[in-house]
């Protein structure tokens, strides 16, 4: 095969930062190339070299694509030779259609005059290619995640791709739909569409790529050939740490203690449409000392459970009984429910979880301020104090406790996060896909900090896509489906084929 891309010494450089210190990487025509690292090791940034989101002379080195030494001052530049990046944050906009959003800023027009026909007749073209059987005229506000990222895709198939670039594209997914993906990606490949694959998802990247890029401290620590063999996981976590990692899950000895936390009768209806019943006569308990796992597929009901739960931050017509400690406690506020000992760990951290143009102290000591406050002042000396303690208990890698949120990694991020709920001092902690995006490394911290707090006798509710991490850390999981749990197992006799089994059964 020809060589499509090289990037060849490539440095680029933050105020203080080298995010990327002379990497060198290549990809052949029809080849899917991964590209892993750890968070922070400078893989995002790399690809926004490649797109012109940082323009030549912003960087040293060069991009040659296709023979040709590329200048790009923008991603339009990159766009027109057929470099597609999809983002992480998918970039649709909610409120337009699907034929609208796929030709957004390249529209099918003359004289200035939109042909919609040909839009919508190009689009169920397009669809057709990425698998999606809804009308061009849907809206994506009423589409799941995993349709809105073949969406993504269908838009980049528009603009005549020859290099996609997915930057974590099925960190949101199920895993129905992450297969699906997968499928599409060698697909293109097989039509001669060279991809360049971002993930953590260490065995996606095994089943689909031919060669893997790794990047450790913004350098090229090595490239591999994918050889598909369970080793090969290994090869790549060496690289991408620096060191072996014989165990993904930290050991823990459980000591479980009282029922904790019951939850009984919970009934949860549509937060718009209040005659949709989403979540239908759920009963759980958590016992102290207690990882609880919630397995179900996207669209399950797992986080309009867990919300509704933590004062009814989500949904209407809410009804049942939880209990602490056997006695029945008031949650219908996120106030009152943080008074009572409940903490809610958000799935997307960036925008429920974290105020991102502020400091990692203002966001720790955030969900327990009168701790650091001298009546209505907030005392800045224990603020510190504070933040320099989970700096330091969660091992939180920053400049400094002044540094902004928003310029941390993933994992530095979602420890902060974890920061502002245990200054809370919770006894029952829910945890919503707390390692999404996240490196394999910052992920076997933060299960060590769920372990701690198991340890300490809090009671941990922890929701997740990723089944073997469900399996790895819980004591004992629900299965849920259609917004009813449908299954109970302990950790023991579980596995990823029972739980799907019960998720199959339950189906309609």
């Amino acid at each position: 095969m020809s060589i499509i891309l090289e990037m060849r010494g490539i440095t680029k450089t933050f105020p203080g930062v080298k995010a990327l210190s002379d990497v060198n990487m290549a990809v052949e025509e029809g080849e899917i190339h991964a590209l892993v690292g750890e968070n922070g090791a400078g893989k995002s940034t790399l690809m926004k070299v490649l797109s012109g989101v940082y323009p030549h002379g912003d960087y040293d080195g060069e991009i040659v694509y296709k023979g040709d030494v590329q200048r790009f001052s923008g991603i339009t530049d990159s766009e027109e030779k057929g470099i597609i990046i999809i983002h992480q944050e998918l970039a649709l906009v909610p409120l337009l259609s699907i034929a609208e959003n796929i030709f957004l800023g390249n529209e099918r027009a003359k004289n200035g005059v939109i042909n919609w026909s040909m839009a919508h007749a190009e689009s169920e073209q397009l669809l057709k290619i990425v698998g999606l059987k809804e009308p061009t005229s849907t809206l994506i506000t009423n589409l799941g995640v995993g349709q809105q990222q073949l969406i993504e895709i269908a838009k980049a198939l528009s603009k005549e791709v020859k290099l996609l670039i997915l930057d974590e594209p099925t960190s949101s997914l199920n895993e129905q739909d992450s297969a699906a993906l997968l499928e599409l990606l060698l697909e293109f490949k097989r039509q001669g569409i060279a991809s360049i694959l971002i993930s953590h998802k260490l065995n996606e990247v095994v089943k689909v790529a031919d060669r893997i890029t790794v990047l450790r401290d913004g350098q090229t620590v090595s490239t591999l050939e994918c050889d598909k063999t369970e080793a090969m996981e290994n090869k790549i976590i060496k690289d991408m740490v620096g060191r072996e990692l014989t165990n993904r899950f930290p050991p823990r000895k459980a000591e479980i203690g009282e029922r904790l936390m019951e939850v009984t009768d919970w009934n949860v209806h549509h937060h718009i449409h209040a005659d949709k019943h989403l979540i239908k006569d759920v009963n759980f308990n958590v016992r102290a000392g207690e990882i609880v796992g919630i397995a179900g597929l996207m669209g399950a009901g797992r986080t309009e459970l867990a919300m509704s739960i933590f004062g009814r931050s989500y949904g209407k017509k809410i009804s049942g009984n939880v209990k602490l400690h056997g006695q029945a406690i008031d949650v219908s506020t996120i106030n009152k429910a943080v008074e009572q000992g409940i903490a809610y760990v958000t799935e997307d951290r960036k925008q429920y979880g974290l105020v991102l143009d502020n400091t990692i102290k203002f966001n720790t000591t955030l969900s327990n301020l009168e701790a650091v406050s001298n009546g209505v002042v907030l005392d800045d000396n224990a603020e510190i104090r504070v933040g320099l303690d989970y700096k330091e208990k969660l091992n939180t890698r920053c400049s400094g406790l002044h540094q902004k949120v928003v310029n941390l990694s993933g994992g530095n991020q979602q420890k902060v996060v974890l920061s502002k709920w245990l200054f809370a001092n919770p006894e029952v902690l829910i945890l919503d896909e707390p390692t999404r995006g996240i490196d394999v490394n910052a992920k076997y911290e933060i299960y060590t900090i769920i372990n701690q707090l198991a340890e300490e006798g809090k009671g941990v509710v922890f929701i997740s896509s990723e089944m073997p991490e469900l399996l790895g850390m819980c004591d004992r999981i629900y299965v849920m489906n259609e917004g009813k749990l449908v299954g109970e197992l302990p950790a023991a006799e579980a596995s990823q084929e029972k739980i799907m089994r019960m998720i199959i059964k339950n189906n309609g």
